[in-house]
Protein backbone atom coordinates (compact mmCIF):
# COMPACT_ATOMS: atom_id res chain seq x y z
CA UNK A 1 0.00 0.00 0.00
CA UNK A 2 1.33 3.78 -0.72
CA UNK A 3 2.16 4.79 2.75
CA UNK A 4 0.92 8.67 3.64
CA UNK A 5 3.98 11.16 4.28
CA UNK A 6 5.75 11.11 7.42
CA UNK A 7 7.94 12.85 9.29
CA UNK A 8 11.53 12.19 8.43
CA UNK A 9 12.30 10.81 11.90
CA UNK A 10 10.09 7.54 13.13
CA UNK A 11 7.14 9.05 14.93
CA UNK A 12 6.38 7.18 18.11
CA UNK A 13 2.77 5.34 18.55
CA UNK A 14 1.70 6.73 21.72
CA UNK A 15 1.70 4.10 23.72
CA UNK A 16 4.91 1.74 23.74
CA UNK A 17 7.76 4.31 22.50
CA UNK A 18 9.06 2.27 19.65
CA UNK A 19 8.86 3.49 16.43
CA UNK A 20 6.06 2.77 14.39
CA UNK A 21 7.58 1.30 11.86
CA UNK A 22 8.30 -1.69 13.59
CA UNK A 23 5.18 -2.38 13.34
CA UNK A 24 5.51 -3.47 9.68
CA UNK A 25 3.11 -5.17 7.89
CA UNK A 26 -0.18 -4.03 9.65
CA UNK A 27 -1.95 -2.05 7.29
CA UNK A 28 -3.36 0.20 9.79
CA UNK A 29 -1.82 -0.02 13.15
CA UNK A 30 -0.01 3.30 11.58
CA UNK A 31 -2.85 5.26 11.75
CA UNK A 32 -1.83 6.96 15.04
CA UNK A 33 1.54 8.15 14.01
CA UNK A 34 0.46 10.46 11.63
CA UNK A 35 -2.93 12.27 12.65
CA UNK A 36 -1.64 14.26 15.78
CA UNK A 37 -3.38 13.32 19.33
CA UNK A 38 -4.60 16.83 20.09
CA UNK A 39 -8.25 16.29 21.49
CA UNK A 40 -7.88 16.45 25.52
CA UNK A 41 -10.51 15.21 27.71
CA UNK A 42 -12.42 18.33 27.88
CA UNK A 43 -12.60 18.86 24.08
CA UNK A 44 -14.03 15.09 23.61
CA UNK A 45 -16.46 14.99 26.74
CA UNK A 46 -18.41 17.91 25.24
CA UNK A 47 -18.10 16.33 21.75
CA UNK A 48 -19.85 13.62 22.98
CA UNK A 49 -22.45 15.77 25.27
CA UNK A 50 -22.73 17.89 22.08
CA UNK A 51 -23.40 14.86 19.74
CA UNK A 52 -26.99 14.22 21.43
CA UNK A 53 -28.35 17.47 20.52
CA UNK A 54 -28.90 18.64 17.11
CA UNK A 55 -31.58 18.59 14.04
CA UNK A 56 -33.05 14.80 15.15
CA UNK A 57 -33.93 17.27 18.98
CA UNK A 58 -35.12 20.46 17.71
CA UNK A 59 -37.10 19.86 14.97
CA UNK A 60 -37.38 15.91 14.26
CA UNK A 61 -38.74 15.75 18.17
CA UNK A 62 -42.10 17.37 17.10
CA UNK A 63 -42.55 14.43 13.99
CA UNK A 64 -42.15 11.92 16.53
CA UNK A 65 -44.11 13.27 19.01
CA UNK A 66 -46.57 14.10 16.72
CA UNK A 67 -46.61 9.68 15.43
CA UNK A 68 -46.54 8.50 19.17
CA UNK A 69 -47.65 11.36 21.67
CA UNK A 70 -46.71 11.28 24.90
CA UNK A 71 -45.57 7.57 24.00
CA UNK A 72 -42.19 8.85 22.28
CA UNK A 73 -40.56 9.26 25.96
CA UNK A 74 -40.51 5.35 26.16
CA UNK A 75 -39.48 5.44 22.39
CA UNK A 76 -36.45 7.84 23.40
CA UNK A 77 -35.82 5.40 26.35
CA UNK A 78 -35.80 2.07 24.62
CA UNK A 79 -33.62 3.72 21.44
CA UNK A 80 -31.15 4.91 23.97
CA UNK A 81 -30.46 1.84 25.70
CA UNK A 82 -29.91 0.03 22.74
CA UNK A 83 -27.18 3.63 21.72
CA UNK A 84 -25.62 3.06 24.60
CA UNK A 85 -25.19 -0.63 24.19
CA UNK A 86 -23.83 0.16 20.59
CA UNK A 87 -20.95 2.41 22.21
CA UNK A 88 -20.04 0.41 25.01
CA UNK A 89 -19.16 -1.92 21.86
CA UNK A 90 -17.39 0.66 20.34
CA UNK A 91 -15.78 2.08 22.95
CA UNK A 92 -14.56 -1.88 24.11
CA UNK A 93 -12.85 -1.46 20.69
CA UNK A 94 -11.66 1.42 20.47
CA UNK A 95 -9.73 0.96 23.68
CA UNK A 96 -8.30 -1.79 22.27
CA UNK A 97 -7.72 -1.01 19.37
CA UNK A 98 -7.12 3.37 19.19
CA UNK A 99 -7.30 3.94 15.57
CA UNK A 100 -8.77 6.52 13.54
CA UNK A 101 -10.15 4.35 11.04
CA UNK A 102 -12.71 3.21 14.00
CA UNK A 103 -15.19 1.04 13.14
CA UNK A 104 -14.58 0.41 9.22
CA UNK A 105 -11.26 -0.60 10.40
CA UNK A 106 -12.74 -3.08 12.85
CA UNK A 107 -15.45 -4.61 10.69
CA UNK A 108 -12.38 -5.50 8.43
CA UNK A 109 -10.46 -6.87 11.17
CA UNK A 110 -12.94 -8.77 12.61
CA UNK A 111 -15.91 -9.30 9.75
CA UNK A 112 -13.45 -8.75 6.90
CA UNK A 113 -12.50 -6.44 4.06
CA UNK A 114 -15.68 -6.32 2.52
CA UNK A 115 -17.35 -6.06 5.56
CA UNK A 116 -14.95 -3.20 6.49
CA UNK A 117 -15.22 -1.43 2.99
CA UNK A 118 -19.10 -1.08 3.44
CA UNK A 119 -19.34 0.12 6.67
CA UNK A 120 -17.18 2.83 6.04
CA UNK A 121 -18.46 3.81 3.09
CA UNK A 122 -22.15 3.77 4.35
CA UNK A 123 -21.07 5.34 7.29
CA UNK A 124 -19.28 8.61 4.65
CA UNK A 125 -22.86 8.21 2.70
CA UNK A 126 -24.68 8.83 6.31
CA UNK A 127 -22.61 11.91 7.41
CA UNK A 128 -23.09 13.10 3.28
CA UNK A 129 -26.94 13.39 3.03
CA UNK A 130 -27.20 14.44 6.69
CA UNK A 131 -24.10 17.24 6.08
CA UNK A 132 -26.19 18.80 3.27
CA UNK A 133 -29.44 18.64 4.87
CA UNK A 134 -27.78 20.53 7.52
CA UNK A 135 -26.39 23.00 5.48
CA UNK A 136 -29.56 23.97 4.14
CA UNK A 137 -30.76 24.50 7.60
CA UNK A 138 -28.42 26.96 8.41
CA UNK A 139 -29.14 28.66 5.45
CA UNK A 140 -33.41 28.77 6.28
CA UNK A 141 -31.94 29.38 10.33
CA UNK A 142 -30.14 32.73 8.85
CA UNK A 143 -33.23 33.67 6.25
CA UNK A 144 -34.70 34.32 9.69
CA UNK A 145 -32.47 37.35 10.11
CA UNK A 146 -31.37 38.27 6.87
CA UNK A 147 -34.60 36.70 4.74
CA UNK A 148 -33.04 39.70 1.75
CA UNK A 149 -29.96 37.59 1.52
CA UNK A 150 -30.15 34.56 -1.22
CA UNK A 151 -29.71 30.96 0.59
CA UNK A 152 -27.14 29.39 -1.06
CA UNK A 153 -24.73 32.25 -0.41
CA UNK A 154 -24.77 30.87 3.10
CA UNK A 155 -24.58 27.65 2.07
CA UNK A 156 -21.08 28.49 0.54
CA UNK A 157 -19.98 30.61 2.81
CA UNK A 158 -20.16 28.72 5.72
CA UNK A 159 -18.88 25.20 3.79
CA UNK A 160 -15.32 27.02 2.94
CA UNK A 161 -15.52 28.55 6.85
CA UNK A 162 -16.10 25.10 8.10
CA UNK A 163 -13.62 23.33 5.80
CA UNK A 164 -11.23 25.90 6.22
CA UNK A 165 -10.29 25.36 10.12
CA UNK A 166 -10.95 22.03 10.05
CA UNK A 167 -7.80 22.14 7.60
CA UNK A 168 -5.49 24.16 10.97
CA UNK A 169 -5.37 21.28 12.98
CA UNK A 170 -7.41 18.71 14.86
CA UNK A 171 -7.10 20.76 18.14
CA UNK A 172 -8.88 23.61 16.29
CA UNK A 173 -12.12 20.82 15.22
CA UNK A 174 -12.23 19.86 19.40
CA UNK A 175 -12.05 24.06 20.84
CA UNK A 176 -15.12 24.61 17.92
CA UNK A 177 -16.95 21.48 18.97
CA UNK A 178 -16.30 22.36 22.96
CA UNK A 179 -17.88 25.83 21.99
CA UNK A 180 -20.67 24.60 20.12
CA UNK A 181 -21.35 22.36 22.55
CA UNK A 182 -21.42 24.68 25.80
CA UNK A 183 -23.58 26.59 24.31
CA UNK A 184 -26.12 23.96 23.30
CA UNK A 185 -26.12 22.51 26.79
CA UNK A 186 -26.68 25.59 28.18
CA UNK A 187 -29.59 26.26 25.91
CA UNK A 188 -31.23 22.54 26.92
CA UNK A 189 -30.59 23.62 30.53
CA UNK A 190 -32.19 26.96 29.94
CA UNK A 191 -35.28 25.63 28.61
CA UNK A 192 -35.79 22.83 30.98
CA UNK A 193 -35.54 25.28 33.79
CA UNK A 194 -37.90 27.68 32.09
CA UNK A 195 -40.67 24.85 31.42
CA UNK A 196 -39.94 23.73 34.95
CA UNK A 197 -40.98 27.09 36.33
CA UNK A 198 -43.87 27.26 33.88
CA UNK A 199 -45.25 24.53 35.34
CA UNK A 200 -44.62 25.20 38.95
CA UNK A 201 -45.32 29.05 39.08
CA UNK A 202 -48.29 28.30 36.62
CA UNK A 203 -46.71 31.46 33.97
CA UNK A 204 -49.00 32.10 31.04
CA UNK A 205 -47.71 29.82 28.30
CA UNK A 206 -48.60 31.85 25.06
CA UNK A 207 -49.96 29.73 22.58
CA UNK A 208 -51.57 27.21 24.03
CA UNK A 209 -55.04 26.87 25.14
CA UNK A 210 -54.79 24.05 27.81
CA UNK A 211 -53.24 24.73 31.10
CA UNK A 212 -49.78 23.59 31.81
CA UNK A 213 -49.13 20.69 34.04
CA UNK A 214 -47.87 16.77 33.92
CA UNK A 215 -51.78 16.15 32.93
CA UNK A 216 -51.05 17.07 29.25
CA UNK A 217 -48.82 13.68 29.59
CA UNK A 218 -52.00 11.98 29.53
CA UNK A 219 -55.12 13.73 29.56
CA UNK A 220 -55.19 14.22 25.38
CA UNK A 221 -55.91 10.42 24.18
CA UNK A 222 -53.33 9.01 27.11
CA UNK A 223 -49.97 7.82 26.85
CA UNK A 224 -50.43 5.65 23.86
CA UNK A 225 -52.99 7.96 21.85
CA UNK A 226 -52.16 6.59 18.23
CA UNK A 227 -51.46 2.89 20.05
CA UNK A 228 -48.55 0.75 19.54
CA UNK A 229 -48.29 1.66 16.06
CA UNK A 230 -47.64 4.85 16.63
CA UNK A 231 -44.84 3.92 18.97
CA UNK A 232 -43.18 1.65 16.30
CA UNK A 233 -43.37 4.82 13.62
CA UNK A 234 -41.34 7.15 15.86
CA UNK A 235 -38.43 5.03 16.03
CA UNK A 236 -37.37 6.20 12.40
CA UNK A 237 -36.94 9.75 13.68
CA UNK A 238 -36.04 8.62 17.03
CA UNK A 239 -33.04 7.14 15.95
CA UNK A 240 -32.17 9.42 13.55
CA UNK A 241 -31.72 11.79 16.44
CA UNK A 242 -28.58 9.66 18.04
CA UNK A 243 -27.43 9.23 14.56
CA UNK A 244 -23.52 10.22 14.82
CA UNK A 245 -22.93 9.64 18.54
CA UNK A 246 -20.32 7.28 17.01
CA UNK A 247 -18.35 10.00 16.30
CA UNK A 248 -16.43 9.66 19.64
CA UNK A 249 -15.07 6.47 18.25
CA UNK A 250 -13.75 8.11 15.72
CA UNK A 251 -11.72 10.50 18.11
CA UNK A 252 -9.68 7.45 19.34
CA UNK A 253 -7.21 7.80 17.28
CA UNK A 254 -6.77 11.56 17.75
CA UNK A 255 -7.46 11.72 21.65
CA UNK A 256 -3.99 12.50 23.93
CA UNK A 257 -5.46 9.37 26.16
CA UNK A 258 -8.01 6.79 24.60
CA UNK A 259 -7.54 4.74 27.46
CA UNK A 260 -9.12 7.76 29.78
CA UNK A 261 -11.46 9.95 27.86
CA UNK A 262 -13.05 7.44 25.70
CA UNK A 263 -14.97 5.32 28.29
CA UNK A 264 -15.81 8.69 30.43
CA UNK A 265 -17.59 9.58 27.12
CA UNK A 266 -19.23 6.52 26.21
CA UNK A 267 -20.41 6.18 29.75
CA UNK A 268 -22.14 9.45 29.38
CA UNK A 269 -25.02 8.32 27.19
CA UNK A 270 -27.35 7.67 29.68
CA UNK A 271 -27.17 10.63 31.13
CA UNK A 272 -27.55 12.55 27.88
CA UNK A 273 -30.77 10.45 26.68
CA UNK A 274 -32.42 11.43 29.91
CA UNK A 275 -31.72 15.25 29.87
CA UNK A 276 -31.75 15.88 26.33
CA UNK A 277 -34.55 14.00 25.47
CA UNK A 278 -36.98 12.49 28.04
CA UNK A 279 -36.64 15.46 30.19
CA UNK A 280 -36.84 18.08 27.80
CA UNK A 281 -39.68 16.58 25.60
CA UNK A 282 -41.35 15.73 29.09
CA UNK A 283 -41.61 19.12 30.13
CA UNK A 284 -42.50 20.14 26.43
CA UNK A 285 -45.21 17.66 26.70
CA UNK A 286 -46.44 19.34 29.71
CA UNK A 287 -46.27 22.67 28.91
CA UNK A 288 -48.61 21.52 25.68
CA UNK A 289 -50.88 19.35 25.03
CA UNK A 290 -48.79 16.80 22.08
CA UNK A 291 -51.19 17.45 18.97
CA UNK A 292 -50.21 21.01 19.36
CA UNK A 293 -46.56 20.69 19.40
CA UNK A 294 -45.07 21.84 15.83
CA UNK A 295 -48.60 23.21 14.71
CA UNK A 296 -47.74 26.48 15.79
CA UNK A 297 -44.10 27.35 15.30
CA UNK A 298 -41.76 25.40 17.58
CA UNK A 299 -42.35 24.80 21.38
CA UNK A 300 -38.92 25.74 22.58
CA UNK A 301 -39.58 29.28 21.32
CA UNK A 302 -43.08 28.83 23.04
CA UNK A 303 -41.40 28.68 26.02
CA UNK A 304 -39.24 31.49 26.24
CA UNK A 305 -42.18 33.43 25.24
CA UNK A 306 -43.79 31.93 28.13
CA UNK A 307 -41.60 33.20 30.41
CA UNK A 308 -41.91 36.65 28.90
CA UNK A 309 -39.42 37.01 26.95
CA UNK A 310 -39.73 39.17 23.69
CA UNK A 311 -36.71 37.78 22.04
CA UNK A 312 -37.48 34.01 22.37
CA UNK A 313 -37.27 33.88 18.27
CA UNK A 314 -33.81 35.60 18.08
CA UNK A 315 -32.44 33.39 20.95
CA UNK A 316 -33.70 29.92 19.74
CA UNK A 317 -32.42 30.75 16.49
CA UNK A 318 -29.18 31.20 17.73
CA UNK A 319 -29.10 28.44 19.62
CA UNK A 320 -30.08 26.21 16.01
CA UNK A 321 -27.72 28.13 14.34
CA UNK A 322 -25.13 26.98 16.31
CA UNK A 323 -26.38 23.37 16.44
CA UNK A 324 -26.22 23.42 12.51
CA UNK A 325 -22.74 24.62 12.95
CA UNK A 326 -21.59 21.70 15.24
CA UNK A 327 -23.50 19.30 13.26
CA UNK A 328 -21.73 20.02 9.83
CA UNK A 329 -18.05 20.33 11.75
CA UNK A 330 -18.53 17.01 13.19
CA UNK A 331 -19.94 15.06 9.91
CA UNK A 332 -16.62 16.89 8.34
CA UNK A 333 -14.64 15.24 10.58
CA UNK A 334 -16.08 12.00 11.06
CA UNK A 335 -16.57 11.16 7.36
CA UNK A 336 -12.60 12.88 6.97
CA UNK A 337 -11.54 10.20 9.73
CA UNK A 338 -13.34 7.23 7.77
CA UNK A 339 -12.40 8.35 5.11
CA UNK A 340 -8.35 8.35 6.00
CA UNK A 341 -8.75 4.96 7.00
CA UNK A 342 -10.21 3.34 3.90
CA UNK A 343 -7.80 4.58 2.09
CA UNK A 344 -5.53 3.58 4.31
CA UNK A 345 -7.06 -0.22 3.88
CA UNK A 346 -7.23 0.24 0.07
CA UNK A 347 -10.78 0.40 0.13
CA UNK A 348 -10.41 4.17 -1.54
CA UNK A 349 -8.18 6.50 -3.63
CA UNK A 350 -4.81 6.97 -1.70
CA UNK A 351 -4.72 10.25 -2.03
CA UNK A 352 -7.04 10.72 0.57
CA UNK A 353 -4.38 9.59 3.08
CA UNK A 354 -2.75 12.32 2.56
CA UNK A 355 -1.46 14.30 6.04
CA UNK A 356 -1.26 17.97 5.69
CA UNK A 357 1.56 19.32 7.85
CA UNK A 358 -0.75 19.73 10.85
CA UNK A 359 -1.74 16.13 10.70
CA UNK A 360 -4.79 16.52 9.09
CA UNK A 361 -6.01 14.28 5.91
CA UNK A 362 -6.93 17.32 4.27
CA UNK A 363 -8.11 15.53 1.10
CA UNK A 364 -10.29 14.05 2.61
CA UNK A 365 -11.80 17.77 3.86
CA UNK A 366 -11.24 18.98 0.30
CA UNK A 367 -14.12 15.81 -0.93
CA UNK A 368 -16.32 16.46 1.91
CA UNK A 369 -16.38 20.41 0.76
CA UNK A 370 -16.97 19.05 -2.81
CA UNK A 371 -19.83 16.92 -1.45
CA UNK A 372 -21.39 19.77 0.53
CA UNK A 373 -21.07 22.37 -2.40
CA UNK A 374 -23.74 20.00 -3.85
CA UNK A 375 -26.01 21.33 -0.85
CA UNK A 376 -25.70 24.88 -2.48
CA UNK A 377 -27.68 23.45 -5.64
CA UNK A 378 -30.09 21.18 -3.66
CA UNK A 379 -31.14 24.53 -1.61
CA UNK A 380 -32.84 25.73 -4.61
CA UNK A 381 -34.76 22.32 -5.09
CA UNK A 382 -35.30 20.69 -1.55
CA UNK A 383 -38.11 21.73 -0.37
CA UNK A 384 -38.49 22.34 3.55
CA UNK A 385 -41.21 19.39 4.21
CA UNK A 386 -39.14 16.43 3.52
CA UNK A 387 -37.45 15.93 6.74
CA UNK A 388 -38.77 12.27 7.57
CA UNK A 389 -37.58 11.67 4.18
CA UNK A 390 -34.43 12.46 5.03
CA UNK A 391 -34.44 11.29 8.79
CA UNK A 392 -35.32 7.63 7.30
CA UNK A 393 -32.74 7.25 4.92
CA UNK A 394 -30.36 8.60 7.15
CA UNK A 395 -31.59 5.95 9.70
CA UNK A 396 -31.22 3.40 7.79
CA UNK A 397 -27.34 4.20 7.18
CA UNK A 398 -27.32 5.25 11.06
CA UNK A 399 -28.27 1.50 12.13
CA UNK A 400 -26.56 -0.28 9.55
CA UNK A 401 -23.27 1.40 10.65
CA UNK A 402 -24.42 0.25 14.35
CA UNK A 403 -24.90 -3.21 13.61
CA UNK A 404 -22.04 -3.47 12.07
CA UNK A 405 -20.34 -2.43 15.37
CA UNK A 406 -22.42 -4.87 17.12
CA UNK A 407 -21.44 -7.56 14.91
CA UNK A 408 -17.73 -6.73 14.87
CA UNK A 409 -17.57 -6.68 18.88
CA UNK A 410 -19.21 -10.09 18.62
CA UNK A 411 -16.61 -11.37 16.80
CA UNK A 412 -13.48 -9.55 18.31
CA UNK A 413 -15.10 -11.35 21.86
CA UNK A 414 -15.15 -14.63 20.34
CA UNK A 415 -11.38 -14.25 18.89
CA UNK A 416 -10.41 -13.13 22.89
CA UNK A 417 -11.97 -15.85 24.13
CA UNK A 418 -10.97 -18.66 21.51
CA UNK A 419 -7.15 -17.19 21.30
CA UNK A 420 -7.10 -16.59 25.55
CA UNK A 421 -6.10 -12.63 24.76
CA UNK A 422 -5.96 -10.65 27.55
CA UNK A 423 -9.45 -9.68 28.89
CA UNK A 424 -10.76 -5.83 27.47
CA UNK A 425 -9.89 -2.66 29.69
CA UNK A 426 -13.26 -1.95 29.30
CA UNK A 427 -15.70 -4.49 28.16
CA UNK A 428 -18.71 -3.78 27.20
CA UNK A 429 -21.81 -4.72 30.24
CA UNK A 430 -24.26 -7.93 30.04
CA UNK A 431 -22.23 -9.80 27.66
CA UNK A 432 -23.70 -11.22 25.31
CA UNK A 433 -27.64 -11.29 26.27
CA UNK A 434 -27.58 -7.20 25.68
CA UNK A 435 -25.46 -7.35 22.35
CA UNK A 436 -27.65 -9.88 20.93
CA UNK A 437 -31.11 -8.11 22.17
CA UNK A 438 -29.28 -4.61 20.32
CA UNK A 439 -29.04 -6.78 17.33
CA UNK A 440 -32.20 -7.99 17.39
CA UNK A 441 -33.66 -4.47 18.19
CA UNK A 442 -31.95 -3.06 15.27
CA UNK A 443 -33.61 -5.31 12.87
CA UNK A 444 -36.68 -4.16 13.85
CA UNK A 445 -35.70 -0.59 13.28
CA UNK A 446 -34.96 -1.44 9.54
CA UNK A 447 -38.27 -3.52 9.34
CA UNK A 448 -40.10 -0.70 10.51
CA UNK A 449 -39.01 1.75 7.73
CA UNK A 450 -40.33 -0.43 5.71
CA UNK A 451 -43.88 -0.93 7.30
CA UNK A 452 -44.80 2.68 6.40
CA UNK A 453 -44.92 4.49 3.07
CA UNK A 454 -43.46 7.34 4.51
CA UNK A 455 -40.33 6.02 5.06
CA UNK A 456 -40.64 2.62 2.87
CA UNK A 457 -38.21 4.79 0.29
CA UNK A 458 -35.30 4.96 2.66
CA UNK A 459 -35.34 0.70 2.54
CA UNK A 460 -34.98 1.10 -1.89
CA UNK A 461 -32.25 3.39 -1.20
CA UNK A 462 -30.71 1.46 0.91
CA UNK A 463 -30.56 -1.70 -1.28
CA UNK A 464 -29.17 0.22 -3.81
CA UNK A 465 -26.79 1.78 -2.23
CA UNK A 466 -25.52 -1.39 -0.95
CA UNK A 467 -25.65 -2.94 -4.11
CA UNK A 468 -23.43 -0.20 -5.62
CA UNK A 469 -20.96 -0.46 -2.91
CA UNK A 470 -20.84 -4.24 -3.97
CA UNK A 471 -20.39 -3.91 -7.46
CA UNK A 472 -17.83 -0.97 -6.55
CA UNK A 473 -15.96 -3.52 -4.85
CA UNK A 474 -15.75 -6.01 -7.17
CA UNK A 475 -14.74 -3.57 -10.06
CA UNK A 476 -11.97 -1.42 -7.92
CA UNK A 477 -10.50 -3.43 -4.75
CA UNK A 478 -6.94 -4.61 -5.18
CA UNK A 479 -4.10 -6.18 -3.82
CA UNK A 480 -4.00 -5.32 0.27
CA UNK A 481 -7.62 -4.05 0.55
CA UNK A 482 -8.40 -7.27 -0.15
CA UNK A 483 -7.14 -8.84 3.02
CA UNK A 484 -8.35 -7.71 6.82
CA UNK A 485 -6.94 -4.71 8.27
CA UNK A 486 -4.10 -5.60 10.40
CA UNK A 487 -4.58 -3.79 14.08
CA UNK A 488 -2.23 -3.29 17.21
CA UNK A 489 -3.63 -4.68 20.26
CA UNK A 490 -3.73 -2.32 22.92
CA UNK A 491 -4.46 -3.79 25.92
CA UNK A 492 -2.75 -4.05 28.88
CA UNK A 493 -1.28 -7.50 29.91
CA UNK A 494 -1.63 -8.32 33.76
CA UNK A 495 1.23 -8.63 35.45
CA UNK A 496 3.32 -11.95 35.49
CA UNK A 497 4.70 -13.40 38.59
CA UNK A 498 6.93 -16.41 38.32
CA UNK A 499 6.76 -19.12 41.01
CA UNK A 500 10.10 -18.20 42.99
CA UNK A 501 8.70 -14.47 43.11
CA UNK A 502 5.57 -15.52 44.51
CA UNK A 503 7.01 -18.11 47.30
CA UNK A 504 9.77 -15.55 48.34
CA UNK A 505 6.84 -13.06 48.57
CA UNK A 506 4.36 -15.60 50.70
CA UNK A 507 7.29 -17.01 53.28
CA UNK A 508 7.26 -13.37 53.77
CA UNK A 509 4.23 -12.94 54.80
Amino acid sequence: MQQAPTATKPALDGTDGKPAGTTGTAVSAAVETVLHRGLNVRHIRFMALGSAIGTGLFYGSASAIQKAGPAVLLAYMIGGAAVFMVMRALGEMAVRHPVSGSFGQYASRYLGPFAGFVTGWTYVFEMAIVAIADVTAFSIYMGFWFPEVERWIWVLAIIFFLAALNLLSVKVFGELEFWFSLIKVAAIIGMIAGGAAIIVFGFHTGGSTVAPGLGNLVGHGGLFPNGFEGLLASFAVVMFAFGGIETIGITAGEAADPKKVIPKAVNTVPVRVLLFYVLTLGVLMSLFPWNEIGSGGSPFVQIFSGLGIPAAPHILNAVVITAALSAINSDIFGAGRILFGLARQGHAPQSFAKVSRHGVPWMTVVMMTGILLVGVVLNAVIPEDVFVLIASIATFATVWVWVMILASHVAMKREIARSGLPASEFPSPWWPAASVLTIGFMAVVIAVLGVFEDTRVALYVGAVWLGLLLLAYRLWVRGHGLARAELVDETASLPVVDAASASSTHARR
